[in-house]
């Protein structure tokens, strides 16, 4: 499965790759929470689907999140520059699975509705 957000805000993959860092996580996302001091590329962290190695790498466009122990293999993006938007920030999330109960489904779009806020927030912030 797929969801996507696409957040009205311009920026470049530079800044995004910039300011988007583990150790500020509680500023792009009110559902995720660090557990201990991120180690280079990774970080324990809790959140609504409980305690995973968070991992981020730096990709064409901007930076990819990942659950490393997740056994739906969740991921997302954070980019701009590329479709479905060039002008505006997308967050792409994928999931390993066609179908999953509609709880998971409110609970990942809760997530992506909180991380759109915070990240609009964010960006909004830094162009001031």
């Amino acid at each position: 499965m797929e969801f996507f957000r696409i957040i009205k805000v311009k920026t470049t993959e530079h800044l995004i790759q910039k300011h988007i860092q583990l150790s500020n996580l509680e500023k792009i996302s009110n559902e995720l929470f660090a557990i201990d001091n991120p180690e280079g590329d990774k970080l324990k962290i809790g959140g609504i689907w409980g305690e995973f190695t968070l991992s981020i790498s730096q990709i064409k466009g901007g930076v990819r999140f990942a659950l490393l122990e997740c056994p739906n293999a969740l991921c997302w993006t954070i980019t701009t520059g590329y479709p479905p938007d060039r002008d505006s920030i997308v967050i792409h999330l994928t999931i390993n699975r066609q179908r999953k109960q509609p709880e998971f489904i409110d609970e990942t779009n809760e997530f992506l509705n909180d991380h759109s806020f915070s990240l609009e927030k964010f960006f909004s912030e830094l162009q001031e």
